[in-house]
């Protein structure tokens, strides 16, 4: 029996899909649910598992594009499973043939310019400092290959540097996934009124929580205390003090929310991707933290789905995993903010008149301006900027290990 396997549907709005790679071979044989594919939609990187056991017959080539529901590949159900591989055949022995050496006659040598082997005259170098040239970069005229004041005089400073590196290049398709995300990017730019407001954060409390309870935290729920649970907690009470920021345009109309769902940028095998925590303003410093390793895990092994990617309402994007001093990330539409997070570098800055040195992270919130106002923006940021300074008051609720559920 041939079975026609066709292009499942990886999401309501996605139309069709291109064939990434091919992990078998035209006519191999595969199992069941074997991943006999990755293809690109325009929101994620996806396994095509075989539907059923048996030799596969390819209908597709890699970097086609194939519609949703388009047949793939076929596979006759009804063929054996190979039972080894063929012996191999015996070795074939060969002749050896000695063959004589003939050197051929060596040509006469030809006489050619050279670069100078002898140190230019004291006006020649002089000349050829003032042009910043080096004397073993031109040939001498004189007598030995000696570089003489005409020389320097008509010598023209190189355009280039001739290295005698390679200069190849290598033309490649960008996947599906990557030019969804430009045209996104440049349409982010083109239709957003977008703005970006910074401010920086002393990041001493945080750091002496995280010394304090990080082993213990460890210890009791198998993951670490980092920054991110932080943010996410200090981002969604923002959000529940400035709503405009947790809203988005539709047409002539606002959308608000009454639930935040947080867009997590993190980088995959494909490239980067936004897997979104459901209801984030509900977890646990505890819930946070396992979330975001269960995303980056499956983003990671490429197995995160379209559906957890898609509804944000706000993204947190932290490039100062890479080492980003400072960005002005770019909104993930058709959300209206997002908010960039640095790395951490002591810094000098004043407390109660003194100056001292603390751990400090610059934060960036870009935003759609036709939605949100500069008071909206500000304070957001603002809002963010005093919880992360003062967690234990303003997101633990004055009590530490009961917030870690230590």
């Amino acid at each position: 029996m041939i079975l026609e396997m066709k292009v499942p549907s990886p999401g309501e709005s996605i139309k069709e899909v291109e064939i990434a790679t091919w992990l078998v071979k035209d006519g191999d044989y595969v199992e069941k649910d074997q991943a006999i594919a990755e293809v690109d939609s325009d929101k994620a990187t996806l396994e095509l598992p075989a539907e059923a056991s048996g030799i596969i017959t390819l209908k597709a080539e890699e970097g086609d594009a194939v519609a949703v529901g388009a047949v793939v590949c076929l596979i006759d159900t009804s063929a054996a499973k190979p039972s080894g591989d063929a012996p191999e055949a015996a070795p074939v022995a060969e002749a050896k043939v000695e063959e004589k050496k003939v050197e051929a006659p060596k040509a006469a040598p030809v006489a050619e310019k050279t670069y100078a082997t002898q140190a230019p005259s004291p006006a020649a170098r002089k000349i050829l400092d003032e042009k910043n040239i080096q004397p073993t970069d031109i040939v001498g005229t004189g007598k030995g290959g000696r570089i003489t004041k005409d020389d320097a005089v008509n010598a023209v400073p190189s355009m280039g540097t001739p290295t005698g590196g390679n200069r190849g290049s290598e033309r490649t398709k960008l996947s599906m996934l990557r030019r969804k995300v430009a045209e996104r990017l440049v349409s982010a730019k083109n239709e957003t009124a977008m703005l970006t407001t910074f401010n920086e954060v002393d990041m001493t409390a945080i750091y002496a929580l995280r010394e304090q309870y990080k082993e213990e935290f460890k210890a009791k729920h198998g993951l670490g205390l980092g920054f991110m649970s932080f943010f996410t907690k200090a981002v969604t009470r923002a959000l529940q003090l400035y709503p405009d920021v947790n809203s988005m345009i539709d047409g002539q109309e606002k959308i608000s929310y009454d639930f935040c769902d947080i867009s997590v940028a993190v980088s995959g095998p494909k490239g980067l991707m936004v897997p979104v925590m459901r209801n984030a303003e509900t977890l646990s410093f505890r819930g946070v933290e396992a979330e975001i390793k269960r995303l980056a895990l499956r983003a990671r092994d490429g197995q995160i789905t379209v559906d957890e990617m898609t509804g944000g309402t706000f993204t947190i994007s932290n490039g100062g995993v890479f080492g980003s001093m400072l960005s002005t990330p770019i909104i993930n539409p058709p959300q209206s903010g997002i908010l960039g997070m640095h790395n951490v570098v002591d810094r000098a800055i004043v407390k109660n008149g003194q100056i001292v040195i603390a751990p400090v992270m610059y934060v960036a919130l870009s935003y759609d301006h036709r939605i949100i106002d500069g008071r909206e923006s500000v304070g957001f940021l603002v809002a963010v900027k005093e919880a992360l300074e003062n967690p234990v008051e303003h997101l633990m609720n004055g009590n530490a290990k009961k917030a870690l559920e230590l």
